[in-house]
């Protein structure tokens, strides 16, 4: 799909674990009419998985997920919005796709499984390429880096390089720099302040902040109460070029934007995204 800043991704988690909202939406229709506010609130995107990626957390099988996922992408079809599904299982991948999902977000960048980006190749869709430090069980484990945003813009360069090689249309592709994949609250903080240099690639860059755990340690809140932090991080991550928000909080979020595009970005951005 074309870009234009801002876009919203509204996070659906039909998982029993995950961080922010673990269960809440485990059950497809209570999925299902999360999707239709989200949309309802501004969501360009919505963003399906049926395996948390929080840090420490554990698979779940290639059935689990299909089983959990399967009937929110086909409850939210009509929603209006393009469908994307976050997984890292090439066998979940098709089966979205087929049920007219438009986008592949693989937290691992085709590095669990490779033949993903043939798959998306094939289908014709948009990619969601993120860094992550090792896999979700591990990526919190002392994370070491030369350079944070040096060595993060590196890794998603090759990826990019990697999914084009294997037929996928660079214009399909997105990039995630990972924040809190792997990465101190400095880590985070400082791809932050230098996001610029990764969307520099050229390819439109994904933020995703909202109600992480960074966010809890710099302000001591917990996570039901991130939303004002997690607005100052997409603002200060639009500023700096990010094209796409992930985001929990549609609504309060899409404000923010509109008040950040009308101020630093322009009237054709505003119009487009609202």
């Amino acid at each position: 799909m074309e870009v234009h800043r801002p876009l919203l991704m509204g996070v659906i988690n039909v998982t029993p674990d995950s961080f922010s909202d673990g269960g809440s939406f485990l059950d497809p229709e209570a999925a299902i009419a999360q999707g239709l506010r989200l949309v309802q609130e501004g969501a360009h995107v919505l963003d399906i998985g049926g395996e948390s990626t929080r840090p420490g957390a554990g698979s779940v099988s290639e059935d689990e997920e299909l089983w959990r996922v399967k009937p929110v992408l086909e409850g939210l079809a009509g929603s209006g919005a393009t469908l994307s599904i976050d997984t890292m299982k090439p066998g979940v991948a098709r089966a979205a796709l087929e049920l007219g999902a438009g986008i592949v977000n693989d937290v691992t960048a085709f590095r669990f499984a490779p033949e993903m980006a043939e798959l998306v190749a094939e289908a014709g869709v948009d990619c969601c390429l993120m860094h992550m430090l090792g896999e979700p069980r591990t990526m919190q484990l002392d994370p070491r880096y030369d350079d944070v945003v040096s060595d993060v813009k590196a890794f998603l360069e090759e990826r990019l390089a990697f999914a084009v090689d294997h037929g996928v249309d660079e214009e399909r592709v997105w990039l995630d720099p990972g924040i809190g994949f792997g990465k101190t609250v400095e880590h985070n903080l400082e791809l932050l302040r230098r996001l610029d240099e990764i969307v520099a690639i050229g390819r439109p860059v994904v933020i995703g902040t909202s109600r992480k755990s960074f966010l809890g340690k710099i302000t001591g809140r917990d996570v039901a109460e991130r939303l004002p932090a997690t607005i100052a991080t997409n603002v200060l991550a639009y500023e700096r070029g990010a094209a796409v928000f992930r985001v929990h909080d549609v609504a309060e979020v899409v404000d923010a934007l509109k008040v950040t595009a009308a101020t630093v970005g322009s009237a054709e951005w505003t119009s487009r995204s609202t």
